[in-house]
């Protein structure tokens, strides 16, 4: 058994086969470059980086059929998570949304419908919409909420403050839906302190998963410039074990780690080279634990009195 709450782990508990995510396009729009926030988006956000079916022309039910015969033939996969990764996954009307989402009724085998979005993104009508797949399906949102300190969500160029990805969360877990939070770890200027401070902050919120992101350089995006000017340092490999073995120590044991770092498209990926070496960061994540003698939860404490 790993020394963290893994995803893999949580879907066999949950459904008792295998069953896979796969991610879709549903040509919804992101107000932090469509200009009503910012042109210029996340400095480090390149679809192509991360996704299948970026700019793709396949309508939803294309994406699924040929996405659920990929992974049935290399996973062995039996059911499948609709997972609406590009773009913000709710920023669209209420009644687009709904028809995008209604796609995965046409599937049997798919028994999850996950969203990744924005925490600005999110209203009470459509957390009415979302609320109402519950009764049949396995319901996250996913927010990138990225960091707790806003110092840091203004160098990202995210366009919003921390106090919005609160209030998301709480209101979201309060319709009984599952929260999923997006965390970067590398972001400049965040000190170690900063990162536990984080941690600390999302484990005493209703927040079912974390999902781990390292900071790393797409092409094409503003990072990329900053990088090639050398106002950049990356963490090394090593570093962010480090630093993900002191989020996760602090972590809910109950917190689903939905993802233990990123990873990207090479041809899209300016830095690190690493971070795509998912096999070698697992064992040595395992071996830091190991190393500690710790493991998730092991300096989490639910009076909020996080051990630094």
């Amino acid at each position: 058994m790993r020394s963290y709450y893994s995803f893999s782990e949580y879907l066999k508990t949950r459904f008792e086969r295998r069953v896979q995510r796969i991610s879709l396009n549903a040509g919804f729009d992101c107000p932090n470059r469509n200009g009503t926030l910012s042109a210029s988006g996340c400095i480090f956000c390149n679809e192509k980086g991360f996704s299948r079916f970026a700019g793709t022309r396949l309508t939803l039910a294309e994406q699924i059929k040929e996405s659920m015969n990929f992974v049935r033939a290399r996973f062995g996969a039996e059911k499948f998570l609709a997972y609406f990764q590009n773009a913000s996954g709710t920023y669209a009307q209420t009644a687009k949304l709904k028809e995008a989402y209604d796609v995965i009724k046409d599937f049997p085998d798919i028994v999850g419908l996950f969203i990744s979005t924005r925490p600005d993104c999110m209203d009470e009508e459509k957390l009415d919409l979302v609320a109402g797949y519950c009764d049949n399906y396995e319901v996250w949102v996913e927010y990138g909420v990225q960091s707790v300190h806003d110092k840091s969500l203004k160098y990202l160029n995210r366009s919003h403050t921390f106090s919005q990805s609160l209030e998301a969360i709480e209101n979201t877990a309060r319709r009984g839906i599952k929260v999923g939070t997006h965390i970067i770890i590398g972001i400049p200027g965040e000190t170690r302190e900063d990162i536990i401070e984080t941690a600390r902050v999302i484990a005493h919120l209703p927040v079912s998963g974390v999902k781990l992101h390292v900071l790393h350089i797409l092409r094409d995006t503003p990072l990329e410039k900053v990088f090639i000017e050398g106002k950049l340092n990356l963490l090394k490999q090593d570093e962010y074990i480090s630093l993900a073995c002191d989020f996760i120590e602090r972590l809910d044991p109950g917190c689903v780690i939905l993802r233990l770092v990123s990873d990207a498209n090479p041809a899209v990926l300016v830095s690190p080279a690493w971070i795509n070496e998912k096999q070698k960061l697992i064992e040595s994540v395992e071996s830091e634990f190991n190393k500690r003698g710790t493991c998730q939860g092991a300096k989490y404490d639910k009076n909020n009195l996080c051990v630094r």
